[in-house]
C-alpha cells in the first residue's frame, strides 16, 4: 500500500482498517486494495433471519485526501433490488451525503448499509420499482430479494 505520504486521510484509513480487522462482527469485511489505500473492497453478508440471509454483497469504497472530512464514494458491485440502491450501484443513504460526520468510520458505514438492507426507506427511493413493490406487494419484493441473494452466492 503506497499512496501518498503521511496524510490525515492515510492515518485515518490505516486506523479504520485496524479497527475492521479486529472487528468481532463477521457479517462485514473490508480492506484496502493491495496497491491503493484509498480504494477498498468490502463485503456485507445479509443479516440472519431476514430475506437477505445468505447473501454476500460486494462493495467498493473510494476515499479522497479529504477523508474523514468528506465521505467515501461507495458503490455496491453486486446486483441488488432495493428501494435505496440505484441500478448503477450508488447507494442512497443519508450518512453518505447530507448527514456525513467524521465520526463515521468504515465499520460504521458498512453496518449502516447492512442495516439499510433490511430497513429500507421507500419514501426516498433510488429504485422506484423496488420502492413500489416494497410498499404494495411485499411478497413479490422478497422474491426479487431472494433472486439477488442467490445471484450473490453464485458470484462468490
Amino acid at each position: 500500500m503506497n499512496k501518498g505520504g503521511n496524510s490525515e486521510a492515510k492515518q485515518r484509513l490505516l486506523r479504520d482498517f485496524k479497527a475492521l480487522e479486529s472487528n468481532d462482527n463477521d457479517a462485514i469485511m473490508g480492506s484496502p486494495q493491495e496497491d491503493n489505500l484509498f480504494k477498498w473492497d468490502c463485503v456485507i453478508f445479509g443479516p440472519d433471519n431476514t430475506p437477505w440471509e445468505g447473501g454476500c454483497f460486494k462493495l467498493t469504497m473510494t476515499f479522497t485526501e479529504e477523508y474523514p472530512r468528506k465521505p467515501p464514494n461507495v458503490h455496491i458491485v453486486s446486483k441488488v433490488f432495493h428501494p435505496n440502491f440505484y441500478v448503477d450501484g450508488r447507494i442512497c443513504l443519508d450518512i453518505l451525503q447530507t448527514q456525513w460526520s467524521p465520526i463515521f468510520d468504515v465499520k460504521a458505514i458498512l453496518l449502516s448499509i447492512q442495516s439499510l438492507l433490511t430497513d429500507p426507506n421507500p419514501s426516498s427511493p433510488a429504485n422506484a420499482e423496488a420502492a413500489k413493490l416494497y410498499n404494495t406487494n411485499r411478497e413479490e419484493y422478497y422474491a426479487r430479494v431472494k433472486e439477488c441473494v442467490e445471484r450473490s452466492q453464485e458470484e462468490g
